[in-house]
């Protein structure tokens, strides 16, 4: 059998295969109360129809404007668990399981009137503001609030809870030299915010359920910390809770000498040398959908799972074809077999 279809286990997660639906934020412009839509419905269950093993919902935010737009989704209220738990749902019946990116977008967040962040630092281009500094107990309240979306993802039945620590949003920029320049607490100690956070949302977690972080393992802005950092990071995140790095990397500005490969498999070293660091399992993502080498990446070890991101935008079926491409048996509907 093919390594990207063997079944993968973490704590009580139990997925069909190694497939992993990267979160993609999706803009949806009738989604400015944060609550999902039908278009959230059909997008994310017809990836498992098609055989993904599993799914992340796109970064959803703790606080209206802790969100990249305002037509990004929210867990700041109960009102938002029933549409959540209606996609959940679904996708359960057709075989996948699910997880949701819970962050804050920090100084990234567009359309708040002032964006916050750990230091009033402004993100280069001009739709960005200066954000406000948080207090030292607006963090310890912002800990709080990642906490409640946390509590309220539970009771809408996902199966994993991933936090966003990558691409220049809020714990990001916690854990960078570049964006924070506190004296308090969480200024003298990077990891703080982000252990912190972890703590406070595993507390709300059934102790079987699965805790993902995602980090950017270097970033490319000139003077942006390099892979020992985020090993070093990643490092207080698995001790503090975290089960499984999803290594990703930049996003905290605009590239200067270190600039991204943007080639196939590009980020997978950084995956390899976190999971070899750490003995973590970790997911590799970036460019990865051709089949070979997303198969490539599990028998070598590099990855335990693989998340395919763009390759699902294009083709909701990209497991099927994946299969068959590697001559397995492809697990389709019965209501498609005759396709097949």
């Amino acid at each position: 059998m093919a390594h990207l279809f063997t079944p993968y286990s973490i704590r009580n997660l139990e997925l069909k295969n190694r497939i992993v639906m990267a979160p993609m934020c999706q803009y949806s412009v009738t989604a400015k109360d944060g609550k999902p839509n039908d278009w959230h419905f059909t997008h994310y269950t017809s990836r498992a129809v098609g055989g993904v093993g599993l799914i992340i919902v796109e970064m959803t935010d703790v606080e209206p404007d802790g969100r990249i737009t305002d037509y990004d989704l929210g867990l700041w209220s109960d009102d938002h668990i029933p549409p959540f738990q209606r996609i959940v749902d679904a996708c359960h019946a057709h075989g996948a399981k699910i997880g949701i990116q819970i962050a804050h977008a920090g100084r990234k967040a567009e359309d708040a009137p002032v964006p916050v962040a750990p230091s009033p630092i402004r993100f280069d281009g001009p739709k960005y503001k200066t954000p406000r500094e948080l207090s030292t107990d607006e963090v310890k309240q912002m800990v709080e609030k990642f906490a409640a979306a946390a509590r309220r993802a539970v009771q809408a039945g996902f199966d994993v809870i991933e936090l966003h620590g990558a691409h220049g949003y809020l714990i990001h920029q916690f854990h960078s030299p570049l964006t924070n320049r506190r004296k308090d607490a969480y200024g003298e100690d990077l990891a703080l915010f982000g252990v912190e956070v972890i703590q406070a949302v595993k507390a709300e977690m059934p102790s079987g359920m699965p805790l993902f972080v995602r980090v950017s393992a270097v970033e490319y802005a000139d003077g942006g910390y390099d892979l020992d950092h985020a090993i070093e990071i990643c490092r207080r995140y698995r001790d503090a809770g975290a089960d499984v790095i999803h290594v990703s990397s930049g996003g905290e500005g605009p590239p200067g000498a270190r600039r991204p490969g943007n080639f196939p498999g590009f980020q997978v070293p950084y995956a390899r040398r976190i999971k070899d660091a750490l003995q973590v399992p970790v997911i590799a993502v970036g460019m990865l959908d051709h089949p070979a080498l997303a198969e490539s990446v599990v028998a070598n070890g590099d990855a335990d799972l693989v998340a395919i991101a763009r390759g699902l935008l294009r083709d909701p079926y990209w497991p099927i074809h994946a299969a068959i491409s590697l001559g397995e048996k492809p697990q389709v509907p019965v209501q498609y077999q005759r396709a097949f």
